[in-house]
């Protein structure tokens, strides 16, 4: 039984350690969806160095516009959630600051990076078949039409801004973006005809997201919490697909998607529900700052239907905001396989939370909840290897009498009956004790994921030294706290293994503190106050049963190992 439990906590902490990436993807040559046009067309271009070469005629000017303004300006629109500031030069987003979450700077993360080359598209541009009109309606400066001034207040009801731009050449398009006053979600509608010619256009979002933590490298045990870095990620054909920076493929993928965009750790830009449409992606790689690249993605889309109403998801992460907007759109956050045990724990943690406002007071609320919860299954398994361990010495004894014979001799399945039957005659199952200890891994490793992908925790305090749950705990003071706990919570279980078992099991709770130094303070928070419940749940049982402490158990096995009784010369 115990190479069993020790057997399963190997096999956790290895799964544990799956969740943590240590390495950066490897960069990848920069490039977008706006941009790849473009470098087709330098690579074509003749070569004017070359012998005998002729240059092309620079491009013809372009057309006088028809419907525009005189010069460059900005328009800010304030929403609950959202500082959405706009330009109308080519109506793009040139920042798109999240009210509700700070970078570490304390200022609103902005999803829309600032520190991209000039020649990268902003988010939503649009692009056509032809280059020059691509170039053309993206730089061109737009007449806003409606409500919108320098300033537009969307905080209590909806707003609407509108682009007009129109050339002499029979170029017109027309862009509308709608804000919600509590929501992450803006319709976008766009329009493009040429004459009376009707275009489908690419809409455009470069690279991104712009959130300074999830755009670095990742994180390790000792450096911090991992960080999962801007990707790829669509849900087409009924399932989920995430492609990190360093995979992302050219190639356009087709299908009717429920959403397609490009998400980092705690943020996604998404277009949601759009229908069927085609979507590709490209990556780019900013170079090195100190210790850490930013690797961003971009995507493009286009839609049979067009850019008709089209609703963008351009936020944070938070789960009820996602199942506002659809069920399915909660699958943006990466909660893995256990995803069907973090959402409830999730929703538990967030009903604790408006009682005690406090989500480190929260979470230990909700580990004490649980605990007695499972006060029942674990006395049952803690009351199984007590058994185990008082009768231990007779096992002991049983095996020693056929320790001579081979294992392929038919007398030991003697030895297997007399075990059996004194299993059966003092009430004791040998898995009643590992059971339960197994069943608690789930409840772990949901844990490790609702408080690594949850936006909840990111930034949330505690209390003291801990001002980030989501994060390591600066000092390691948790981890540590934790490791004792473990130690003395294996001092004090039941045990029928050997002396040499025994020191194995209690490596455990050192590999399980190192492992603990860089996973997330909430977690050792959380995995601390279970230890400490469960160290008053086995002293209640021990007194309850009143076994023999575990020197004496042990004194009984060595006495037991020390030599075979008279009955064992017998059967030689």
């Amino acid at each position: 039984m115990e190479r069993r439990i020790f057997l399963a906590i190997s096999l956790s902490i290895l799964v544990l350690y799956a969740y943590q990436v240590f390495l950066a993807p490897p960069a990848r040559p920069p490039g977008a969806p706006a941009g790849k046009a473009q470098a087709s067309d330098a690579k074509s271009a003749p070569d004017a160095s070359s012998a005998g070469v002729t240059t092309s005629p620079p491009p013809a000017p372009a057309p006088p516009a028809v419907v525009s303004e005189t010069s460059e300006r900005e328009i800010t629109v304030q929403t609950a959630k959202v500082e959405a500031v706009l330009s109308n030069r080519g109506g793009r987003v040139l920042h798109w600051r999240l009210k509700g979450n700070l970078d570490g700077q304390g200022k609103p993360v902005d999803l829309v990076p600032s520190n991209l080359p000039a020649t990268e598209p902003k988010p939503f541009s649009l692009q056509l078949d032809d280059d020059q009109m691509t170039q053309r309606v993206n730089d061109a400066i737009y007449e806003v039409t409606g409500d919108a001034g320098a300033t537009l207040d969307a905080t209590r009801e909806a707003a609407t801004v509108t682009f007009r731009f129109e050339d002499a050449s029979g170029l017109r398009v027309s862009k509308e973006f709608r804000f919600e006053p509590n929501t992450y979600v803006v319709t976008f509608s766009a329009k493009v005809w040429q004459g009376e010619q009707t275009l489908n256009p690419w809409v455009l979002w470069g690279p991104g997201l712009g959130d300074v933590g999830a755009a670095s490298a990742g994180g390790s045990f000792f450096t911090g919490n991992y960080v999962q870095p801007p990707e790829a990620i669509y849900h087409g054909d009924g399932k989920v697909v995430r492609t990190p920076a360093a995979s992302v493929a050219t190639d356009p993928h087709q299908s009717d998607f429920l959403f397609a965009g490009i998400d980092d750790h705690y943020f996604i830009a998404s277009a949601v529900r759009a229908g069927r449409g085609t979507v590709r992606y490209s990556s780019l790689t900013l170079p090195a700052e100190g210790d850490i690249k930013h690797s961003f993605v971009s995507f493009a889309a286009r839609f049979e239907k067009g850019l008709e109403q089209v609703q963008f998801f351009v936020g944070g992460k938070d789960f009820e905001a996602l199942r506002a907007v659809d069920p399915q759109l909660v699958y943006a956050i990466n909660f893995g396989m256990f995803q069907w045990l973090v959402v409830p724990l999730l929703q538990a943690l967030k009903w604790v939370y408006g009682f005690v406002h406090n989500y480190g007071w929260a979470i230990i609320i909700l580990t004490i909840l649980i605990n007695i919860i499972m006060f029942p299954l674990r006395h049952k398994s803690l009351v199984s290897m007590r058994k185990m361990q008082m009768i231990q010495p007779q096992v002991k004894a049983i095996q020693d009498r056929y320790a001579d014979l081979k294992m392929t001799d038919p007398a030991r399945q003697k030895m297997n009956t007399e075990i059996m039957n004194l299993y059966r005659e003092k009430g004791a199952n040998p898995a009643a004790g590992c059971v339960p200890m197994l069943l608690t891994m789930p409840v772990l490793l949901a844990f490790y994921s609702l408080l690594s992908q949850s936006i909840e925790l990111r930034g949330a305090p505690f209390m003291l030294w801990i001002h980030d749950l989501s994060q390591k705990d600066p000092y390691y003071v948790t981890p540590l706290l934790m490791g004792a706990t473990m130690f003395w919570q294996q001092w004090m279980a039941p045990s029928s293994a050997d002396p040499m078992q025994q020191r194995m099991m209690m490596v455990m709770p050192v590999i399980f503190t190192v492992m603990f130094l860089g996973f997330p303070s909430g977690l050792a928070i959380y995995y601390l106050v279970s230890n400490l419940f469960q160290i008053g749940q086995q002293a209640f049982t021990n007194r309850v049963i009143a076994a023999p402490a575990r020197p004496v158990v042990e004194r009984r096995l060595k006495s037991a190992g020390s030599g075979r009784s008279p009955g064992a010369e017998s059967r030689k």
